[in-house]
């Protein structure tokens, strides 16, 4: 069987496109027998064995798929801060970085009988060092496949500016996939985008739907934002929330306002709420019922004795974060949580919408 691999591209930054190449790639592992897996240039790194900086993507797809392939070839170049000074400074050169990309490709293709190759961001990023999205991929002779998110006018908009580059360095866009399709929505922008689509000569490939987990952050990904340490409940980490409230009112509104599924942020002063809510979870627990609830304690005032040692035995997150209740409000509203490996119930979520809703067969 003939080596292939595809290119995947995005329209723009946490549209998905992590997300939807674990779908990817899981559902040509149903069909190919070796599956690989490459981010040539990567930003958002972590530091692995004999302490080798990586794509955090290169991570979450090594351990979740078990791929044998070695780091140093599935995340060849890296981008941290002060890289594009040197480079333009002369201390980089372009050919050094191309040449990296290059054979580092080549062994993950050489090993498998498909390979994904992830983009960063959308198609021009990297141009600064000549080693933009199009670049790379015309560089490896490979077909794209843009990820958008969902609509008609802007969604076109932002493809009309994509496409531009992709053809200016002669690479064949293979197909679209919108990502994060209203339910409601569905049926119009399945028989609509298509249409507009057409003047390119470019077919949907795929309508992943919207999925509320999916966007929806974990307390762990809040404590990584914070760099707070969970107080307990350190076994429910991956714990996500319907909604996250801010309580700074009285604790007769809050008493009849209380819901499941909630994460509370609250200054730790405020033991009269923080005791409401222990109050109701320990009567839910009475009722074998899991208020599935969490807390965010926070302000300059640490969470005192006593409180401690009342939440201890509760069983539900609760975190310290020494700021004030409206910046940690702020601050969560402005976050865009990555998906971890160890967020299973996310990953499988994800691969389990992609297999569902692609069609895999115009990816041969």
């Amino acid at each position: 069987m003939a080596k292939k691999a595809i290119f995947i591209g995005a329209t723009g930054q946490n549209v998905g496109k992590t997300t939807l190449c674990l779908g990817l790639l899981s559902g040509l592992k149903k069909r190919f027998a070796r599956v690989g897996f490459i981010k040539p240039v990567g930003q958002q790194h972590v530091k692995v064995e004999g302490g080798l900086c990586v794509d955090k993507d290169a991570v979450l797809f090594k351990e979740y798929f078990k791929l044998t392939s070695d780091y140093a070839d599935m995340s060849p170049v890296i981008i941290p801060s002060g890289f594009t000074r040197r480079y333009l400074d002369g201390e980089i050169s372009e050919s050094g970085l191309a040449d990296q990309i290059q054979l580092a490709y080549r062994k993950i293709v050489q090993s498998n009988d498909y390979t994904i190759v992830e983009g960063t961001g959308h198609i021009g990023v990297g141009s600064i060092v000549n080693m933009c999205n199009a670049r790379v991929a015309s560089d490896l002779g490979l077909e794209i496949v843009i990820i958008s998110l969902a609509g008609l006018g802007v969604a076109h908009d932002e493809l009309a500016l994509n496409l531009a580059l992709c053809h200016a360095y002669g690479v064949k866009v293979k197909g679209i996939i919108l990502n994060r399709v209203l339910n409601d929505k569905r049926a119009m922008i399945s028989e609509y985008f298509p249409k507009s689509l057409k003047k390119w000569g470019v077919p949907l490939i795929g309508c992943v739907p919207y999925n509320e987990l999916l966007s929806t952050p974990s307390i762990k990904d809040f404590s990584l934002l914070f760099n707070a340490p969970l107080l307990f409940g350190e076994k429910h980490r991956f714990r996500h929330f319907a909604r996250v409230r801010m309580v700074a009112g009285s604790l007769d509104s809050y008493h009849a306002d209380i819901i499941p599924h909630e994460l509370i942020i609250t200054p730790a002063s405020r033991e009269d709420i923080i005791m409401a809510t222990r109050q109701r979870c320990m009567h839910a627990m009475q009722l074998g019922i899991d208020f599935e609830a969490g807390m965010i304690l926070t302000s300059k005032q640490t969470p005192s004795a006593h409180i401690l040692r009342a939440m201890r035995g509760l069983d539900i997150p609760i975190m310290y974060v020494p700021q004030g209740s409206y910046e940690v409000m702020k601050t969560i509203n402005a976050f865009t949580a990555k998906i971890r490996v160890e967020d299973t119930s996310k990953v499988e979520k994800a691969i389990s919408l992609v297999e569902d809703n692609v069609d895999f067969e115009m990816l041969y």
